[in-house]
């Protein structure tokens, strides 16, 4: 009796899902620090090729059989498993959403080599979204060899797409908010308690193989005095407006590849393999996902080259990224902004309106605007970017920022561009799933039309039926004269391949459509 009423009185839920989150955490920082370090030792190995063909240009003929070897196996590996194609964040968004299923083992394995290769070679894509894919694919491996029901196994998903991010940038806090803001629009109590566990145990992997030292540390940082504050409302509007450039021409570049129709559409990777030699002979430091460009900007440049470079850095990076090639779209991000900040704090100084002491400052603040503009996730970005820098002097400035460029992107209609992508994913590779049930969770904001309303008073939609209620801590069950409160989390049950329809509908219910 004794025993019985302690376990009645222990809730264990939460424990055992942060103790599967350090279990899946650890696997992931293990595969995510090894797909970095084959990224690092791939990448000094064309840069020591281009090397000598700068010493003898016949070298260049068997650099570009190379190339067309590498797109060649890249290609087949995505006609293989398409769902490893591009960044792997909108995939994994749309496994949560209930839009997509994928055989984590086969995207793991290809993912990794794919992203490697294509990453390492100097193309202008970044390992956070692979990273994110490869995470999200050992939590599903984890949740299906131990046998876990099916909302159980999107919490590992998002656990290990969690760790695959803070393994990557060595930012754990950043990537919870991540997944809850940008990927699951969810801040259920189980999924950052577990997303959070995963992140912690792969960033302490991570660290073991690259050392302590923050992604992007910098020195010169200042504190941006309140006099100077003018000038984050300007760069966050040009952030705002570069970042809906960006949105319009990265969803239309897959599409300026349907020009070459004789290419088949898994080996388009041809071109951009082949562009990037020129560009890896003269200007082998542009290369790769931009971390050490954004590093070297700190050092004074003139205008004209951050204006070529910026140039640069957007038309390649749409030719990389548009092939579908496995790499993301998140370093290259933060690459641009920084260019965008540095060339703003560049520009502001030779008019004699701004010290020149603050160019680092603006170079964070660009990174931090442009991705909260074109991501729509302000959170994550002032996070990511306050760990990746390894600073908390400028918290107050990236919030101005990052707010700014997101309202000038919401006004212009743009979306969050992981959800864009999504949509553009899933009219190619949407999956009938069968008639499995699952659970959907969704919060009542402030302002929601559902706010105040009793059940019975609201037209549900089809297929789905209200089974709780989560109160804080409590979990009511429903009756139709249980009035729905700001803050509560509805959970309805529904089938697993209606659950994103079913989140359309209640967002439409609610009257948060765009959510």
């Amino acid at each position: 009796m004794v025993k019985s009423g302690i376990r009645e009185r222990l809730n264990l839920t939460n424990l055992i899902f942060i103790l599967r989150g350090l279990a899946i955490g650890l696997i992931t920082g293990v595969v995510v620090s090894l797909f970095r370090l084959a990224i690092i030792y791939i990448f000094k190995l064309f840069i020591y090729f281009y090397h000598l063909i700068n010493q003898n240009m016949w070298l260049l003929i068997p650099m570009v059989l190379l190339s067309f070897l590498m797109a060649l196996g890249i290609g087949t590996l995505m006609k293989q498993e398409p769902n490893i194609m591009g960044s792997g964040i909108p995939q994994v968004e749309g496994q949560l959403a209930g839009n997509l299923e994928m055989y984590w083992w086969s995207v793991l394995w290809r993912k990794f080599i794919g992203g490697a290769l294509g990453i390492g070679s100097g193309l202008f894509l970044g390992r956070e979204g692979p990273s994110i894919q490869l995470g999200a694919a050992v939590g599903q491996g984890f949740a299906e060899m131990t046998k876990h029901t099916e909302s159980e196994r999107r919490i590992l998903i998002a656990g290990g797409g969690a760790a695959g991010l803070s393994a990557a940038f060595n930012a754990p806090i950043a990537s919870t908010l991540f997944i809850l803001e940008e990927v699951y629009h969810n801040f259920s109590p189980l999924i950052w308690t577990t997303a959070l566990a995963s992140s912690i145990s792969a960033n302490y992997i991570s660290l073991h193989f690259f050392g302590l030292k923050p992604a992007l540390q910098m020195i010169n940082i200042q504190t941006l005095a309140l006099s100077q504050y003018g000038h984050l409302i300007v760069l966050g509007l040009v952030l705002g407006l570069l970042g809906y450039l960006y949105q319009v021409v990265l969803l239309r570049a897959t599409d300026l590849y349907n020009i070459l129709h004789k290419i088949p559409v898994f080996y388009r990777s041809i071109v951009p393999f082949i562009l990037v030699i020129p560009i890896g002979l003269y200007l082998p430091q542009t290369l790769g996902g931009g971390n050490t460009i954004i590093l070297s900007l700190v050092d004074s440049k003139a205008l004209t080259v951050l204006l070529g470079l910026f140039l640069l850095r957007f038309i390649f990076s749409m030719i990389s990224y548009g092939s579908g090639l496995p790499g993301g779209i998140f370093l290259p991000i933060l690459t641009l902004g920084a260019i965008i900040g540095a060339t703003y704090a560049t520009s502001m100084t030779a008019l004699g309106i701004l010290p020149a002491k603050y160019l680092t400052d603006f170079i964070i603040f660009g990174m931090a605007g442009y991705f909260a503009g074109i991501g729509k996730a302000p959170f994550t970005a002032i996070l990511l970017i306050t760990e990746m820098v390894g600073s908390l002097h400028h918290l107050m400035p990236l919030a101005i920022i990052s707010l700014v460029s997101f309202v000038v992107v919401d006004v212009l209609g743009g979306a969050p561009i992981y959800d864009s992508l999504l949509k553009k994913l899933i009219g190619q590779n949407e999956i009938d799933l069968g008639g499995k049930k699952d659970r959907l969770e969704t919060p009542i904001f402030a302002g929601s039309k559902l706010e105040n309303k009793k059940v019975l008073e609201l037209d549900w939609p089809e297929n789905s039926l209200l089974i709780t209620v989560r109160r804080g801590e409590k979990q009511l069950i429903p009756h139709g004269e249980t009035i729905l409160k700001a803050g509560d989390t509805l959970v309805l049950l529904t089938e697993h391949q209606n659950r994103a329809n079913l989140r359309t509908e209640m967002n439409a219910l609610s009257g948060f459509e765009s959510l």
